[in-house]
């Protein structure tokens, strides 16, 4: 329970906002439907982004404490104010043309305009992010791991994996499908929107690529005597996990802030609600690491990759279609229930193969 002490007191203080908030809008009753609408998209936001701690996690368990800290606060007040209250005011106010300000009052005073401007959006967003996750997935599941779930699938499509560029050609081919799904005034705003998801990632990749170069030179210059060089070359490889995850936050949720409009319009209920939930999935994140959850269940990774992969559908779904929030958190926690039984299994087979 030490993980999440932290976050039973934040969860308290914003449930005491919220019924300080919706007191002052609506008396009693106000109160009420505040605190039951915040408590909702908490377990939603929660329930979407359960398979983000586990993929989280399984870069998170390489790095040290320092990072470790770091994610969990300076990530944190990204993950909180940065996705679940900045970046929607920033979407409307550059898509709409309008002053941040504006957007802020817009978003306090007339929060049906403000929910109504986001969601004229939803489109460039769910692509974004869809293509992003998308990349995860497929980098995933083309990579030729030493541990597969679905063995009869996954060995067959590491060996398209071997094939350079792979993962970005499945994208662009995903991007242009649903790009041909909107109409003229939306096609261009899409297709820039999924361009820029594979630049994103593709950047993190070079970056990332270019520090483990550095990297293996530290270590060549460590045998000479250079410990100073080394420390600084993982603290750079930290920055850019670091910036990784974050990316990867912003994508996963989204679907959240999408979502949470469908339930209230209210932009102060919709940040509290969703903080909640993120400052849980990031203590589940430090909870699995320490624990060594991920070690010990070694189908739980794959299965938060297919969620990703289930999620990443969803969204660019979602550009024609409407799917419903349950059925988006709903396929996440089958995906992860799936894994964590079949990690059972394999276990108690171990077990017995061993006695």
């Amino acid at each position: 329970m030490k993980h999440f002490y932290l976050d039973f007191i934040f969860t308290a203080i914003a449930l005491a906002v919220a019924a300080w908030w919706g007191y002052s809008h609506g008396g009693m009753g106000g109160l009420i439907t505040t605190l039951l609408i915040t408590a909702i998209l908490a377990i939603m936001e929660i329930s979407l982004s359960f398979d983000n701690a586990v993929v989280n996690a399984s870069v998170l368990k390489h790095w040290d404490e320092f990072w470790k800290k770091i994610f969990l606060t300076v990530g944190i007040l990204i993950a909180v104010f940065g996705m679940r209250l900045v970046f929607p005011i920033v979407i409307v106010a550059v898509t709409a043309d309008l002053d941040m300000m504006e957007v802020v009052n817009l978003a306090l005073y007339n929060p049906e305009e403000y929910s109504a401007k986001l969601l004229a959006h939803h489109a460039e967003i769910s692509v974004f992010g869809g293509i992003f996750l998308l990349l995860v997935f497929l980098n995933f599941i083309f990579d030729d791991k030493e541990v597969h779930w679905f063995n009869w699938l996954e060995s067959r499509l590491a060996k398209l994996g071997k094939i350079d560029a792979m993962s970005v050609f499945v994208a662009l081919i995903v991007l242009m499908i649903v790009v041909s799904w909107t109409n003229a005034e939306q096609s261009t705003a899409v297709l820039i929107a999924g361009v820029w998801a594979i630049l994103v990632y593709l950047s993190v990749q070079v970056i990332s690529g270019m520090l483990e170069g550095d990297l293996e030179k530290e270590l060549e210059n460590e045998e000479n005597g250079s410990g100073a060089a080394m420390t600084s070359a993982i603290m750079k490889g930290g920055i850019i996990g670091f910036l990784y995850l974050e990316v990867l936050d912003a994508s996963f949720s989204f679907d959240g802030v999408i979502g949470a409009f469908a339930i209230t319009n209210d932009v102060i209920v919709i940040m509290l609600g969703l903080a909640i939930g993120a400052m849980f999935v990031r203590s589940m994140t430090i909870f699995l690491v320490d624990k060594g959850t991920l070690d010990e269940f070694i189908y739980l990774e794959h299965g938060a990759h297919y969620a990703i992969g289930a999620l990443a559908i969803i969204m660019l779904l979602s550009v024609k279609l409407h799917v419903p929030e349950l059925i988006t958190g709903l396929i996440g926690i089958a995906f992860i229930g799936w894994a964590l039984v079949a990690s059972l299994k394999h276990r108690k087979q171990k077990v017995k193969l061993i006695s």
